[in-house]
C-alpha cells in the first residue's frame, strides 16, 4: 500500500516539462519500434522509465474500474498514471506515423540495404540480451536453443504468405505489442516474423481504418493480457525467459540476412508478387545470381545498425550510473 501512495504521490507531482520529456521519450520509443531490430522496451529502460511504464500498465485492472467506481473519472487516471501514459502514446503515434511512409518507400526503393541496417540492429539488440543473463545453467542453454529453433521454424512457414486481413492484423497487433515491454526484441521485428510488416507500415501510410483499428484493438487487448504474464516470467524466471527471447533474436539473423534470392513468387489480392520461397546467399553469390550485392554500403549499414544500439547501451549505462550517484 505504501508503494502504491509513494508512487501516486511521484505521478502527481510531475510538471508539464516533465510530461513534455515523456512526449520525446515516446518518440524516441515509436522509431526503434517502428525499425525491427531496437525495442521500444530498451529505450525505456535505458531513459530511466522502463518500471513506471510496467507499474502504469499493470495498474488498467479491476482495480481501477473499483476507483473510478468510488472516486470518479480525476481518481482513475490518477491511479492509471494516466498523464504518463498520455504522452507516451501520443510520442509513439507521432514518430510511427512519420516514419512509416520513409522505411516503406525505402523498403521499396533500396531494400537490400534497408534489410542490412535491420540485420546489425538485431545482432547488436541480441548481444544486449544476452548481457542481461545473470547466469548461465543447463535451464538457461536449453531455454537458448529452444528460442534459436522456434525461430528458424517460423522462418520456415513461410510468413510472406499470410494476407493483410482484419483478424490477421489484430492477432498480429495483440502478439507485437508485447515486445514494446520486452528490452530488445522490436514489435515490429515481430511483424516481420509474422510477415505483417510491410501491410502495417502501408496501412500506416495510407491511413486505412478498418486494418487500422483492428491493429490497435490487437495492441490494446495484447497489452493489457500478456504484459501481466511477461511481467510474471520476468520475475520468476529471468534468466530463462532472457535466455528463450535471445535465442529467437539470434534464429531469427536467418529471416532477415539481406542476400537472398527469390525462387517462387505468389500474387496476392491486390494483384502483387510477392515473394514466397527464398534462399539466402553470400554477396559474392548474389552478384553473379540477382544483381549488384553494394557489399561496401550494405557492410557499413550493418555496423552502423550495431554502431547505434551498442552507442544506446552505453548512454544507458551512463544514466544508471548517475541515477546510482
Amino acid at each position: 500500500m505504501s508503494t502504491d501512495h509513494t508512487t501516486e504521490s511521484q505521478y502527481r507531482h510531475r510538471s508539464g516539462r516533465g510530461l513534455a520529456a515523456i512526449y520525446v521519450r515516446g518518440i524516441a520509443m515509436g522509431a526503434a519500434d517502428v525499425v525491427p531490430g531496437v525495442s521500444g522496451g530498451t529505450i525505456a529502460f535505458i531513459t530511466g522509465i522502463y518500471e513506471e511504464l510496467l507499474d502504469s500498465i499493470r495498474r488498467i485492472n479491476p482495480k481501477a474500474l473499483s476507483v473510478l467506481s468510488q472516486q470518479g473519472p480525476a481518481a482513475c487516471w490518477q491511479f492509471i498514471n494516466g498523464n504518463f501514459l498520455l504522452a507516451l502514446v501520443l510520442g509513439i503515434l507521432t514518430s510511427i506515423v512519420s516514419l512509416a511512409a520513409l522505411i516503406s518507400r525505402l523498403l521499396v526503393d533500396h531494400e537490400l540495404l534497408v534489410w542490412s541496417f535491420f540485420f546489425g540492429l538485431i545482432a547488436a539488440s541480441s548481444w544486449f540480451m544476452v548481457k542481461q543473463l545473470r547466469r548461465f545453467d543447463w535451464r538457461v542453454l536449453i531455454a537458448f536453443g529452444c528460442g534459436i529453433g522456434v525461430a528458424l521454424l517460423v522462418a520456415e512457414l513461410k510468413p510472406a504468405q499470410l494476407e493483410a486481413d482484419p483478424i490477421k492484423v489484430f492477432l498480429s497487433g495483440s502478439i507485437a505489442i508485447c515486445a514494446m515491454i520486452l528490452p530488445g526484441i522490436s514489435g515490429s521485428f515481430i511483424l516481420v516474423l509474422l510477415g505483417m510488416y510491410a501491410p502495417v507500415l502501408t496501412a500506416i501510410k495510407d491511413f486505412q481504418w478498418v486494418l487500422l483499428s483492428s491493429f490497435a484493438a490487437g495492441c490494446g487487448i495484447g497489452l493489457l493480457s500478456f504484459s501481466h504474464l511477461l511481467s510474471w516470467l520476468f520475475k520468476r524466471f529471468h534468466d530463462v525467459t532472457m535466455a528463450v527471447l535471445t535465442g529467437f533474436l539470434l534464429g531469427s539473423l536467418n529471416l532477415v540476412w539481406p542476400w537472398k534470392q527469390t525462387l517462387s513468387y505468389y500474387q496476392n489480392s491486390s494483384g502483387e508478387m510477392i515473394a514466397l520461397e527464398q534462399q539466402n546467399l553470400l554477396p559474392a553469390n548474389y552478384e553473379i545470381m540477382v544483381g549488384p550485392a553494394d557489399t561496401i554500403w550494405a557492410i557499413s549499414l550493418m555496423f552502423v545498425g550495431l554502431s547505434m544500439v551498442l552507442g544506446l547501451e552505453k548512454m544507458g549505462t551512463k544514466i544508471a550510473s548517475g541515477l546510482k550517484k
